[in-house]
């Protein structure tokens, strides 16, 4: 039996009040963000879509939007940051985990254990944790471990009493009392010796430290962040650092990325190192393209200490041979398989292998930028609209490179 022909009158009334209702959320909802979506896309925000990249029709649009969401995120990411650690130049996504570390373990006062190569940051690092810390309006008193003789450090730690050995004319607090309240830096703590390790242990346990020389234990009330370049946990195993101390300490462990595992962030550390400077000068490319492929053994400390001897060499524009002698070897730069090659090939004539030389650097630049345009002409140090032409003249496929470093 056929239904009744209001039902059917009613049913297609509803169908069709449903889908009108579709398209008014579309146009309501998704208008707007395709809107979005679309402005993000041509201010080169994202890397994907819009002038730069793939057509947007040939994607499904809900993953297009999650990633353009992801990667506007991921910029106002990098904006807070800078407006929150402005100290620190993280626009590095290894860096800026480092900085979310930060964020997560500043507030509380548990202990904090930084580890990582020699210049790297570590008192940087301890500084941010103090002051974005509830005691940032207390002392932050810092102490290498390394740097004081063995016989001097418990007295410097802990402090004397007036006549405790020879030559103590008065008492003297240690740096754990002068940081009572505050936070202290114990700063290459993988050198202290295993005595003094025992008491520091006892600080942490107890809150309390013994003067030299004294017979009463004093209360303390100190936040302690260590920190070391060397293997801690092998020390541990080879019996050169106590396994207690060590799992006091690594409460909240935070290790830092050595510079070479962060390239992106090298035109930006240049960039601040060179505002201390008196003299107005500028990079070259060629340049800037060395200290970017340099490794950089001793991290952000080396390359402070090699854009300052170059401001001193250079002129208004620093050139690679203004570069300390130290970089000589990041001079060779990655070029395409079979452009400086001997053989038949001899017969290339000098324009095409400039080209070719040009191109390498090109695609070099845009996989560690991870395709951003923008991003791989600070790199180069031209203007993103240069590098835009460069790589249509050599018709160089940026969403091919994305698609590859992303797998």
């Amino acid at each position: 039996m056929n239904p009744a022909p209001h039902l059917i009158f009613w049913g297609s009334l509803f169908g069709a009040f449903t889908f009108v209702c579709g398209l008014v959320l579309t146009r309501v909802i998704l208008g707007p963000v395709e809107k979005f979506v679309v402005e993000a896309e041509s201010l080169g925000v994202t890397k994907t879509g819009g002038v730069h990249g793939d057509s947007p029709k040939a994607k499904d649009e809900m993953a297009r939007y999650t990633t353009v969401f992801r990667q506007v995120s991921e910029v106002l990411n990098r904006i807070e940051a800078r407006k929150l650690f402005p100290e620190i130049v993280a626009q590095s996504k290894a860096m800026r985990q480092v900085l979310s570390q930060i964020k997560r373990v500043a507030p509380t006062d548990s202990t904090v254990l930084i580890t990582g190569e020699s210049g790297t940051g570590k008192e940087l690092v301890a500084d941010s944790i103090h002051r974005h810390s509830q005691r940032n309006g207390r002392r932050f008193v810092k102490i290498n471990c390394a740097a004081i003789p063995d016989t001097l450090l418990e007295s410097e730690l802990f402090g004397y009493e007036k006549g405790a050995f020879t030559g103590a004319a008065a008492r003297k607090p240690g740096k754990f009392e002068q940081a009572n309240g505050g936070t202290v830096f114990l700063d290459e703590i993988g050198d202290m010796p295993l005595e003094t390790q025992a008491k520091i242990l006892r600080v942490l346990e107890e809150k309390e430290v013994d003067r030299l020389g004294g017979v009463r234990p004093i209360p303390v009330d100190v936040r302690v962040v260590a920190a070391t370049n060397r293997n801690i946990q092998k020390m541990v195993a080879d019996g050169a650092f106590r396994e207690d101390l060590f799992f006091r300490l690594n409460v909240f462990p935070i290790q830092l990325p050595p510079l070479r595992e962060r390239p992106e962030d090298i035109p930006f550390l240049i960039e601040e190192f060179m505002k201390f400077s008196s003299k107005e000068s500028t990079i070259s490319p060629p340049a800037m393209h060395i200290l970017c492929a340099h490794q950089w053994p001793g991290n952000v400390r080396e390359l402070r200490n090699a854009v300052e001897s170059s401001l001193l060499f250079g002129k208004e524009v620093v050139e690679p041979e203004h570069l300390p002698p130290a970089l000589a070897g990041s001079m060779a730069v990655p070029t395409p398989a079979g452009v400086l090659i001997s053989g038949e090939d001899e017969s290339l004539d000098l324009d095409f292998r400039l080209q070719e030389l040009e191109k390498g650097i090109l695609v070099e630049a845009l996989k560690r930028s991870d395709g951003v345009q923008a991003q791989a002409a600070r790199l180069l140090g031209i203007k993103e609209r240069s590098l835009w032409h460069r790589v249509k003249k050599y018709g160089i496929d940026v969403s091919q490179i994305r698609r590859h470093t992303r797998q």
